[in-house]
């Protein structure tokens, strides 16, 4: 049985072994991250609807400064999700319309941040309203094979990877999984009730990897729409369900425990049910938060993924897209060793 440690930090790769080594975030600019909304600012509304550009900056810091220019409380600021300090980004914000207008937004600065655009949009931005995020990553002092590198990700711009949290969930030093050394727990609760769910998704996905059908479908399962979070029930296996696959339109599923029923029966069941079972300091821990139980998927489609190599020596940059709530640096590990991981991702 693989230890939570490794689930957390280093879970199984789709491939092994990777095609080399490499390091990320050597400098912050190596990190870039662009939120792709899904839709249109209204143009009218109460609220102002920011889109900003942060360098080496946290987005509670530029959340909570951007309050303070508009004259308003901190909770009052919206954003989607938490992104990189050591990066560049460009991130939504709203804060609510109750003093000036475009002329006095747009442009305006602080520190690590700019304001590229403001509109008018009718609510506050809510967690998770994005339909995705643009990464453009730099790794340097690569090692190892160029061929199997560039090999490895054509196989993941057609068969997508596994769709793994990565280890910025679970905090510095595995802070957020302190109840599994016996610990109480540290600091914010919610970080530690998502960290528990998350351990026990790796820790499904890992199983379902290792039984050779993470990005197959079984009889029992829960499916996901690409690009959404729905999901139907499986019952059969036909033809059509195997070409959505095929065409990573629908994706097996795997649990964010939870109160409620899991929608899964049969062998889904089962396996997550005693993966679970390893824990049971996390589930008495999510017992007390009382969040509904989801799910999430297993796989995680790579969109647009290129591979150019720089003129600098031993350095190649990435580009992709995913969808909300997926993790880059997961991407990533499936085609490097990563040696320097410094900053912590926030978000993906």
């Amino acid at each position: 049985m693989i230890g939570w440690q490794e689930l957390a930090l280093d879970p199984p790769r789709r491939v092994e072994p990777a095609a080399g080594r490499a390091r990320l975030r050597e400098r912050f600019e190596d990190f870039q991250v662009d939120e792709m909304l899904g839709f249109e600012p209204s143009g009218q509304g109460e609220h102002w609807l920011l889109r900003v550009r942060k360098c080496n900056a946290n987005t509670g810091w530029v959340a909570a400064d951007l309050a303070r220019q508009a004259g308003v409380r901190p909770f009052e600021v919206g954003y989607a999700g938490l992104k990189d300090r050591r990066a560049v980004t460009t991130q939504w914000f709203t804060v609510p319309a109750r003093r000036g207008g475009v002329q006095d937004w747009a442009g305006r600065a602080g520190e690590g941040y700019e304001i590229l655009e403001a509109h008018r949009h009718t609510r506050k931005l809510p967690r998770g309203a994005l339909a995705g995020n643009r990464f453009t990553l730099v790794l340097r002092g690569f090692t190892g094979s160029r061929e199997a590198l560039e090999r490895r990700v054509a196989e993941i711009a057609v068969e997508g990877v596994p769709n793994y949290f990565g280890p910025q969930r679970f905090g510095r030093e595995l802070g957020n999984l302190a109840v599994l050394r016996g610990e109480p727990v540290r600091g914010e609760r919610g970080f530690a009730y998502s960290a528990a769910r998350s351990l026990i998704f790796n820790a499904v996905l890992a199983e379902r990897l290792a039984a050779g059908h993470w990005n197959r479908l079984l009889p029992g399962e829960r499916a996901n729409l690409e690009g959404s979070n729905s999901t139907f029930r499986v019952e059969a296996i036909d033809e059509t369900l195997r070409q959505r696959l095929a065409a990573l339109d629908i994706h097996p599923t795997g649990p964010l425990w939870g109160e409620g029923e899991s929608g899964v029966t049969g062998e889904v069941a089962e396996l997550e049910s005693s993966v679970a079972s390893r824990y049971p300091a996390l589930l008495e821990l999510l017992r007390a938060d009382r969040l509904a139980s989801a799910r999430r998927p297993l796989r995680m489609v790579v969109r647009d993924l290129t591979l150019r190599w720089l003129h600098e020596a031993d350095a190649c940059e990435l580009q992709f897209s995913l969808r909300g709530g997926s993790f880059a640096t997961t991407v990533v590990r499936e085609l490097v060793h990563l040696d320097d991981a410094t900053g912590a991702e926030e978000h993906a």
